[in-house]
């Protein structure tokens, strides 16, 4: 009976979402921001413990894949600290190798309460960054702060060799990235890493003793402990996992 009452209020707050409390990501984000808040965050952490998760969807047909707009049942209501109007981010553990090792996790889109009782909620999806499937955790919304001109390239200061860090991984686990798009690198707070810090991308190619080769620019959006997320600012070629970061001074 519970869980009757709950999808009939969702059919009526659907409606008239908007007189909900406004939410941090209820103003429209530029497309640089909209890009940042579907790149990965920079933490190889998996899941917060007790993550809320999507269970299913409110839809006649049954279906594994939702997308903008379907309104989705959460495993956890009031009691779990869920509100209505409450935005969230959807994420899926990224993992490699037999023993399914963690590589941080992937942004989905996010979603936002529109109907909940006491153990269960109903969310819309507000906007979708990759296909969303039961399972998949929720974490709070936060809209992404934009460093100022990390839209544009600058190639100010010298880059310093004497401690570099490296590429880990690229949006959607990707091994390649080009020009204008995200990355994260193995530097972040603990190795004194701030909000738009600018870096220069090189290869060593190995051949012949031939010196490391300038492959693009980067600067640094936000921050974890041991990593950045990065958006390559230019590039003239592929930005491989493992290519060397040298940060400008």
């Amino acid at each position: 009976m519970r869980r009757s009452c709950l999808v009939l209020a969702a059919v009526g707050i659907a409606v008239s979402a908007g007189s909900a409390a406004a939410q941090p990501g209820d103003l429209a984000l530029s497309p640089l921001a909209h890009a940042v808040a579907c790149a990965p965050p920079p933490s190889l952490d998996g899941p917060p413990a007790q993550a809320l998760r999507i269970i299913g969807s409110q839809d006649p047909s049954p279906r594994t894949l939702f997308s903008e707009r379907d309104l989705l049942v959460i495993g956890g209501g009031t009691a779990s600290g869920v509100q209505l109007g409450q935005q969230f981010f959807i994420r899926r553990t990224m993992t490699f190798g037999g023993n399914q090792v963690s590589r941080g996790a992937k942004t989905l889109g996010w979603l936002r309460g529109v109907a909940v009782n006491e153990s269960t909620a109903v969310a819309r999806v507000d906007e979708v960054c990759g296909g969303i499937i039961a399972g998949d955790y929720l974490v709070p919304f936060v809209p992404p702060e934009i460093p100022p001109g990390a839209e544009n390239n600058d190639a100010t200061g010298q880059p310093d060799f004497s401690t570099l860090g490296r590429i880990v991984v690229g949006n959607e686990d990707r091994s390649t990235v080009g020009g204008g798009e995200f990355a994260l690198i193995d530097w972040g707070k603990t190795q004194g890493v701030a909000p738009g810090a600018r870096f220069a991308i090189y290869r060593n190619v190995g051949i012949n003793g031939l010196p490391l080769v300038s492959v693009g620019e980067g600067v640094v959006i936000s921050m974890g402990s041991n990593l950045a997320l990065t958006r390559v600012s230019w590039a003239r070629d592929a930005v491989f996992s493992g290519d060397l970061v040298a940060f400008r001074r």
